[in-house]
């Protein structure tokens, strides 16, 4: 965690414990493994923050289950079970259909505006091409970070802030689930082309067609990392 620090967001956009909980998510959320314990003088130290403001931020964590604070063992990195794994796909299940049957209707009602539409598939189209990309190159954690970037696209096209808030804080716990489970190519690899598939769908202007395929999709997604866990 040496280059914590780099990871602070500039003071003015948040206040620092903010700053402070989105560098230790960051953190996180690149691959610390789960069930790690956090040491709280090397976090102080490589933050530059007080204990005060450190402990502000890991509370804010543990709210968002990223992290456990658990008796004398202090605060460590959460370990998803099989019931957050459900919980977590329950959740994408209503969130990421209905985002991108929402874009299809903010078209529908411009009359099909091609610039509209550009807008809000051309995020999806680009983290298409960074997966792919990753695969060339056998980046695995490159295409785990484009595979997320997709999702957040996704959720994006509802136009909501708060839907992206939250979309974000569920993506950073699948990010522990997909750590906790091993291989990232294994449960990344193989949806590239169905992301492309929905890509699409979306560029054609059929998107409850895509957004069908998207739930099937996270279904098969969900029932995929389950198998993994009862492997474990």
């Amino acid at each position: 965690m040496k280059a914590l620090a780099a990871r602070l967001a500039p003071k003015f956009v948040q206040s620092t414990a903010e700053r402070v909980a989105n560098a230790v998510r960051s953190e996180v959320a690149d691959g610390t493994h789960p069930g790690m314990r956090l040491r709280e003088p090397v976090l102080v130290d490589a933050l530059r923050v007080s204990r005060n403001t450190l402990r502000e931020a890991l509370s804010q964590l543990i709210t968002e289950r990223l992290l456990i604070r658990e008796p004398n063992r202090g605060v460590s990195v959460r370990v998803p079970d099989t019931e957050d794994v459900r919980d977590l796909y329950r959740a994408r299940l209503v969130i990421e259909p209905a985002s991108l049957l929402a874009g299809g209707q903010a078209i529908d009602r411009t009359g099909g505006d091609p610039t509209l539409r550009e807008t809000l598939v051309h995020p999806l189209r680009e983290a298409v091409t960074e997966g792919k990309n990753a695969v060339a190159r056998g980046d695995w954690p490159g295409l785990s970070d484009a595979n997320q970037h997709f999702h957040g696209a996704i959720a994006a096209m509802a136009g909501s802030a708060r839907i992206n808030e939250y979309m974000s804080l569920l993506l950073a716990e699948m990010r522990l689930v997909f750590h906790h489970v091993g291989s990232l190519r294994e449960f990344h690899e193989p949806y590239v082309e169905q992301n492309a598939a929905i890509v699409r769908l979306a560029e054609a202007g059929e998107f409850r067609p895509a957004a069908e395929q998207l739930t099937s999709y996270l279904e098969k997604t969900m029932q995929h990392v389950l198998d993994a866990y009862s492997r474990l």
